[in-house]
C-alpha cells in the first residue's frame, strides 16, 4: 500500500509545485549587524569508507520494428 501511495503522492507533489508562479513585488535588503567575538564550532567527522570501481555488464535489449504510416497526399490549394 505504501508503494501505491508513493506513486500517487510524488506526481501530485510535482504537479502542485509546477502549477504555481511567483513574482517579486518588492526589493529586499540585508539588515545592518555588528558582530563581535565568538567562536565557530568544531566537528570530529568520521566519514564512511567508499570504494568506487567499474564493472562490465551485458544488457539484452529488445529488437523493435517500427512501421510509419503512409503520409496522406496534400490536397491542392484553392485557387482565387
Amino acid at each position: 500500500m505504501k508503494r501505491k501511495s508513493f506513486f500517487v503522492f510524488v506526481p501530485a507533489l510535482a504537479f502542485s509545485l509546477a502549477a504555481c508562479t511567483a513574482e517579486q513585488t518588492q526589493e529586499g535588503e540585508l539588515p545592518d549587524v555588528d558582530v563581535q567575538g565568538g567562536q565557530l564550532p568544531e566537528y570530529d567527522v568520521d566519514a564512511a569508507d567508499v570504494e568506487v570501481g567499474t564493472d562490465t555488464q551485458t544488457v539484452v535489449v529488445p529488437d523493435v520494428d517500427v512501421t510509419a504510416p503512409e503520409p496522406e497526399p496534400n490536397p491542392e490549394p484553392p485557387t482565387n
